[in-house]
């Protein structure tokens, strides 16, 4: 479920440092069909196009991408879906995104807020009693706005070193193990928090998962017959579901890799992760969808069709996530980023085993892109963003994200 490392670069990307591997067997040519620009034949997306292929060339197995604006509907791919078969990407495939799953969560609580049943402003403690506790956690300091807007300064489950462990180098033993909402939370307040309420900003899934158990203590629903129930229904998600425990991809899929490591190597053994139960993500990260519905479900999320107005302005009202990177925020469940050309746009990305995706849309809702590359150890998110929106490759990595050393597999981000 990311400019900083650990920090910012966590929820701006899902990709990792550069690994050195060998991409030359798994290039193949951009594949893409749509809508161009009319006049000339012109290719409005030729540097998304580049920008897609230089990520297969640094060594990502495949990449898939689709975006929406006013001329229409374009959609592409570069690599590979298998490594075995050759089975080229797809623009109907389906993949596990993460920690975009977070705005679906933030949304039917906004959803709740405006039919008069919740308040932002209510604690953890009035909603979810004795659960945060502990090691300096005090849930009758903390908001629902501050576990939305990760302010609350709750430990991070996905930063226990323990955990780390489980999902990273002890990953094959035990990538089918059930996790509950539960015992993810008595992970995190194990460890003291980071800061008090409010008075910084962390990334923590232990704020959504509590956001997801808040939603099922308020209706009486679990968050993924919620979400059904509010989002996906209403907006013809039709390929976007919510596995629960189930640890298989629907099909149409491709297959998914990852290193299993937290540092580049040389060569590194490459594992397909495609199976694996995404209970330990829970309402920060479990969610499958499309290139397709991503676009569809950003387009209305920014565009204002799923909430109120004064839940509009909550949804998109950002704070600050680094002192170093003026302009970028964080909603709750989105980021905002001013991209190199002037562009501002509302994002979030997800990066769980042999899957790191972006979902991204102009303030107005009508520009849409979505992209997700099939491998965790490499690659730049930011730089598809840049391509799509400002029209230009960046040459190196890409200013909106840098590089990160650690595991994206425990990370959600």
């Amino acid at each position: 479920m990311n400019v900083r490392t650990r920090t910012v670069h966590r929820a701006l990307a899902g990709a990792l440092t550069a690994a050195a591997m060998t991409a030359a067997a798994l290039t193949a040519p951009a594949a893409a069909a749509g809508r161009e620009a009319a006049a000339g034949g012109h290719d409005r997306h030729s540097a998304t196009r580049s920008a897609m292929e230089a990520q297969v060339a640094a060594g990502i197995p495949g990449v898939l991408g689709q975006a929406r604006d006013e001329h229409g509907t374009w959609r592409g791919s570069a690599g590979t879906g298998d490594r075995t078969t050759h089975r080229p990407r797809l623009a109907q495939d389906r993949f596990r995104i993460a920690s975009v799953s977070k705005v679906f969560t933030s949304v039917v609580l906004l959803q709740l807020e405006a039919e008069g049943r919740i308040s932002l402003d209510d604690t953890v403690e009035h909603r979810l009693p004795g659960v945060v506790r502990g090691n300096g956690h005090d849930g009758g300091k903390i908001t629902v706005r501050q576990l939305l807007n990760h302010t609350s300064g709750i430990y991070n489950y996905t930063e226990d070193p323990g955990f780390q462990k489980l999902l990273g180098p002890g990953f094959l033993e035990h990538r089918f193990d059930d996790h509950t909402p539960e015992e993810l939370v008595r992970t995190a307040t194990a460890h003291a928090p980071y800061f008090r309420p409010g008075a910084g900003w962390h990334y923590s899934n232990t704020n959504y998962v509590l956001a997801g158990m808040i939603v099922e203590k308020v209706t009486g629903h679990s968050y993924a017959t919620e979400i059904k129930r509010r989002i996906i229904r209403p907006l013809g998600l039709t390929a976007t579901t919510l596995p629960g425990t189930a640890p298989e991809l629907p099909n149409p899929h491709g297959r998914a890799y990852s290193t299993l490591l937290a540092e580049p190597a040389p060569n590194p053994k490459i594992y397909d992760v495609t199976e694996l139960n995404p209970s330990w993500g829970g309402a920060a990260g479990e969610i499958i969808s499309t290139a397709g519905d991503l676009n569809r479900f950003y387009g209305a999320l920014v565009g204002g069709k799923l909430l109120p107005k004064a839940q509009q302005q909550a949804l998109l009202t950002g704070v600050p996530v680094d002192d170093t990177m003026p302009g970028v925020r964080y909603g709750l469940g989105v980021y905002t980023a001013p991209l190199s050309c002037g562009v501002t746009v509302w994002m979030h990305t997800g990066g769980i085993h042999g899957s790191s995706t972006i979902a991204s849309s102009t303030t107005d809702g009508r520009h849409t892109a979505a992209f997700n590359f099939n491998g965790d150890w490499t690659g730049d998110l930011g730089a598809l963003i840049e391509a799509e929106y400002c029209g230009k490759a960046p040459a190196g990595q890409s200013a909106l994200v840098k590089p990160q050393k650690t595991t994206t597999l425990a990370t959600l981000r």
